[in-house]
């Protein structure tokens, strides 16, 4: 009875313990993550301009309906679709991609390819686009690359002018920023691997790409649905490159994602009800999204032993 009323006291203890330290985590996400997204809900239902010294009116849902009628918006949703799909597939794939090359390599050398992959990540956003804006300068890089390639000297390929042209900057902005970042977290799944299973494979004579599809590929799938996952929100999510793009004067119509949009449209035109209903439905987009990638990748629990 002493025994069981020890280890009793020892669990009621810990799960005390345990409790204390998790709540100022609980404070934070509530305060910061949990209570700004029922805030956003509430103030989406009232019709408020953030000037006026009227107090707001309630108006229920009627600016989730003006979405749904609004041509704007719809815009928005296309240019952050096409962002999103341009972005997020070749993050995904080249990230791995580079990840497996990084680490056939020695560790002398994977060491430096990891720190120079990783690098832009650490520039902000606002840096990251300033180069490049500079880099698609009629004048810049890219122009003499890309005359260089097709064999056109002194064409202005206008990369901040034409609608496809300039959402391909942004996509090559953000792909150059976060490839690094994802590769890492794929070169880090790699390396929990056990080797022996690679050592196995090639006593039975198992060519490169058959250890590649027969024992990394499915060994990395937590890796995979966490890179996916995150990729997904970050390009889903992207405002600073498209905001900085605008106001060098690139045309605002092919990148208006729908942050830029929320930001135009609570700051510039002042209807913050209106663009708080816009967050709430871009919230709603990347929560289906996240929860449908974990669904459909949802198998059997992956092991090493």
């Amino acid at each position: 009875m002493r025994h069981i009323f020890f280890t009793h006291s020892i669990g009621k203890y810990k799960a005390i313990w345990g409790w204390i330290f998790v709540i100022p985590a609980l404070l934070y996400f509530a305060l910061f993550s949990f209570y700004p997204i029922v805030n956003a809900f509430y103030t989406s239902t009232l019709q408020q301009d953030i000037l006026s010294l009227e107090p707001p009116k309630f108006i229920g849902l009627k600016h989730y309906i003006y979405l749904f009628h609004s041509e704007d918006f719809w815009k928005s949703a296309e240019a952050t679709a096409v962002f999103t799909l341009g972005c997020f597939i070749p993050l995904v794939t080249v990230s791995l991609i580079l990840a497996i090359l990084i680490h056939s390599r020695g560790r002398r050398f994977q060491n430096f390819l990891q720190m120079a992959y990783f690098s832009p990540a650490v520039l902000s956003t606002v840096v990251a686009a300033v180069v490049w804006l500079m880099v698609f300068d009629p004048r810049g890089l890219a122009n003499q690359w890309l005359n260089f390639v097709a064999n056109t000297p002194g064409v202005n390929h206008k990369w901040l002018a034409l609608s496809g042209m300039a959402r391909l900057s942004t996509i090559i902005v953000y792909f150059w920023k976060y490839v690094g970042y994802f590769t890492i977290i794929y070169f880090a799944g790699l390396a929990n691997i056990p080797g022996v299973y690679y050592e196995a494979a090639k006593i039975d004579g198992a060519s490169s790409w058959a250890q590649f599809w027969h024992i990394s590929f499915p060994l990395l799938k937590p890796t995979t649905i966490l890179v996916s996952i995150m990729a997904m929100i970050q390009c889903m999510r992207t405002f600073s490159t498209q905001y900085l793009f605008t106001q060098s004067g690139v045309p605002t119509g092919p990148i208006n994602v729908i942050t830029l949009n929320i930001y135009n449209t609570a700051i510039r035109d002042h209807y913050i009800g209106r663009a708080s209903a816009m967050s709430i439905v871009l919230f709603s987009i990347i929560l289906i999204f996240s929860w449908f990638q974990l669904k459909v990748s949802k198998t059997e629990k992956v092991s090493y032993v």
